[in-house]
């Protein structure tokens, strides 16, 4: 494999359109319209959106690090603990159950309940769950592995319609909220890279010890207690730099009534039923995100089928900041295609792409083209959240945001089961994700065409209101004016 030259090639693709995407480019090099769009903008707006966008990605890239630091050890951890690859199994697909059963309802409770709490919730379970990982317990690491899931819920849903209705409450128009998902798909990114040297340093730096009776420190630990550090971090930069805010100004009055806890997943579960709107971006969504675990799980020994020689090593390392490097070049090519496209007509094409970049992989002839198919569908990933981050605040209520977005995770993860448990190929893995984005890309083009015209019908009927008043008004001679 090329990796070093595949690197090379995506470091540069990443800082050509990341600087095209950047407000130096439009200051130096773009028209002169452009220039006038960009100087017509309301300078007040731009000043609150800074403010609202420095504070939430404070909290959420702290969020998403603590994530990251633990992704590459879970497994190493369970197998240096002498667990079974069966052991590490039924772990795993318990933290993905718990995910589904507990986010059905918890995204309504934090509707009701306030969204800053539940984020300040999220760091303080995620630090649990890592205080777990010390111990050499089946039932402590289940434990641990059930909390993670309920954080796997809150970090994908609660973030994301708190920054909605933070935009709404401080008057930040919908173009700044796609430029807020880019943003923080960008620095995402950035973290995952910097988690991984992290997390690698730290596990590398020792070894595990037993300290008494089930308790260990040391080793591949290590990286959870970083984690554990960074997500009481994330819990006090949100309760110091957030305001509180609700899916409604009755919810919010209602706060401190405690309602019942399946209150909010009913709502949603109701709202979801009578939108059509609704269901075909959760379908979507679940399908692309689906592929993406698949990708996760399936990539390395998809590549690993390509080496000849057993005591040949891939350069794992090199591999994952290659897909950072694409996740973030696609984010930036967000904040270009987005000034010329509506997103909904972009995510069209954007899962047409990675339909075809999942089929290439899937009967690539070496593993050169496998690596840049993934890497293809590493910029759909990148350009994917900020687009859906965009297209669901538009369509989604906002006074069961947060439960809709957890309701939607219950397909996403019945797929991931159904991939960890049927132990499929990787071949047939990949296969299976580009019918997946195919099917995705086809009820995107119905739902994009559902909401040109809904747009189209919303703008006749304002246009019939306002001629109706227009005609219904006096009219002022000139001698009167």
């Amino acid at each position: 494999m090329h990796a070093q030259a595949i690197f090379g090639i995506c470091v540069f693709v990443n800082a050509v359109v990341t600087f095209r995407s950047s407000f130096l480019y439009t200051k130096y090099f773009g028209s002169a319209e452009s220039k006038s769009e960009a100087d017509g903008v309301d300078q007040a707006e731009k000043a609150r959106h800074a403010v609202l966008l420095k504070n939430y990605l404070i909290v959420y890239l702290l969020a998403t690090l603590g994530d990251w630091l633990q992704g590459p050890y879970v497994y190493a951890l369970y197998d240096a603990y002498g667990y079974t690859q069966h052991d590490n199994a039924i772990l795993f697909v318990a933290g993905f159950g718990s995910s589904m059963v507990f986010g059905s309802f918890i995204g309504g409770m934090a509707d009701w309940g306030g969204r800053r709490r539940f984020v300040v919730l999220y760091g303080i379970i995620y630090a649990s769950s890592c205080v777990t990982k010390h111990f050499k317990s089946f039932p402590a690491l289940m434990l641990g592995r059930l909390l993670g899931g309920i954080c796997t819920s809150l970090l994908f849903s609660i973030f994301e319609a708190w920054l909605i209705r933070a935009h709404a409450d401080n008057n930040i128009g919908k173009k700044m909220l796609g430029q807020s998902f880019s943003m923080a798909a960008y620095g995402n990114s950035i973290v995952a890279i910097l988690a991984g040297l992290g997390a690698n340093k730290a596990a590398t730096g020792g070894t595990m010890v037993q300290v008494a009776g089930s308790f260990h420190i040391g080793g591949f630990i290590n990286p959870f207690d970083m984690s554990l550090v960074v997500c009481l971090l994330c819990a006090l930069c949100a309760m110091t730099l957030w305001e509180e805010n609700y899916g409604s100004d009755e919810a919010q009055k209602n706060a401190e009534k405690s309602p019942k806890w399946y209150e909010g997943l009913k709502s949603a579960y109701t709202v979801t039923l009578r939108s059509t709107d609704i269901i075909l971006c959760g379908i979507i969504s679940s399908l692309f995100e689906g592929s993406m675990y698949v990708f996760v799980f399936m990539w390395t020994p998809l590549l690993k089928a390509f080496v000849k020689d057993e005591k040949e090593e891939l350069p794992f390392g090199l591999i994952f900041s290659t897909f950072m490097v694409c996740c973030m070049a696609g984010s930036s090519l967000f904040s270009i295609l987005i000034c010329k496209f509506r997103g909904e007509v972009l995510a069209v094409g954007l899962f047409a792409v990675g339909a075809a970049a999942m089929g290439l992989a899937a009967i690539a002839p070496n593993d050169s083209v496998a690596f840049g198919a993934l890497n293809v569908f590493e910029m759909c990933v990148g350009m994917y959240f900020p687009i859906m981050g965009t297209m669901k605040g538009g369509i989604v209520p906002e006074n069961v945001r947060a439960a809709v977005y957890n309701l939607y995770r219950i397909p996403l993860n019945c797929i991931v089961l159904f991939c960890l448990l049927t132990h499929l190929t990787p071949t047939f893995s990949f296969g299976l994700c580009s019918a997946m984005l195919g099917t995705a890309s086809a009820l995107q083009l119905v739902l994009t065409k559902r909401r040109l015209n809904m747009n189209a019908i919303s703008s006749a009927s304002e246009f019939s209101t306002l001629d109706s008043k227009l005609s219904t008004t006096p009219l002022i001679a000139d001698n009167q004016v």
